[in-house]
């Protein structure tokens, strides 16, 4: 068994991320090309990886975790907030017909998207800028991810959001929590919470 199929065993089905789709598209992309090669033995590891300014590569779990929790459909158009290293977005590529990611750190959004056009992930748009304000241009969207933990739900990403749509995100400071949310109009579901610990969502 290699470590790609281990970590899919025991860290994310073995914790009840059972998505067919979802473990297919971890099992496809290559975590150990999103991380510092210094690192690249931790790359399958229980635990965030750093991948420099400040940042870090998710828990695969998490990753398994909130990806599930999309709910994501071959026809959809997604948002994610924090592309940091591009593995979320590649796992989210996988899915989906479309992703736009915002990222407000220059020279991470840079790394990212060279790295996602090596990989071959064509269906991937990386903007820089600050991801309270989400990405007007291509709005809405069918999901929304956040990669790292807002103050509050920022107002522009709710607005951005198709009806129906889902948005997962860390919110809090210590005490952080993962909100499931679905929009049903003007009111704004919650759908499931799970307790987490991000990197604080940077205002650019």
């Amino acid at each position: 068994m290699t470590t790609r199929e281990r970590m899919i065993v025991e860290q994310i089905r073995g914790r009840d991320v059972r998505d067919p789709r979802v473990l297919e598209a971890l099992a496809r992309v290559p975590r150990e090309e999103f991380v510092p090669e210094a690192s690249r033995h931790e790359a399958y590891e229980d635990h965030p990886v750093p991948i420099g300014h400040g940042q870090t590569i998710s828990q695969p779990y998490i990753v398994g975790f909130m990806t599930e929790a999309l709910r994501l459909q071959p026809s959809h158009r997604v948002l994610e907030i924090g592309a940091g290293c591009g593995y979320q977005t590649a796992v989210l590529a996988e899915l989906a017909r479309e992703v736009y990611s915002v990222e407000v750190i220059p020279a991470l959004a840079d790394e990212a998207r060279a790295r996602l056009a090596a990989l071959r992930y064509h269906n991937v748009h990386v903007h820089i800028g600050d991801g309270h304000n989400g990405w007007l241009d291509h709005a809405p969207y069918d999901r929304i991810l956040v990669a790292a933990a807002a103050e509050s739900v920022p107002p522009p990403l709710v607005e951005q959001l198709a009806d129906t749509g889902i948005l997962v995100i860390p919110v809090g400071a210590w005490n952080q929590e993962l909100r499931i949310l679905q929009k049903h109009g003007t009111r704004v579901d919650l759908l499931g919470t799970l307790g987490v610990r991000f990197v604080p969502l940077v205002h650019g």
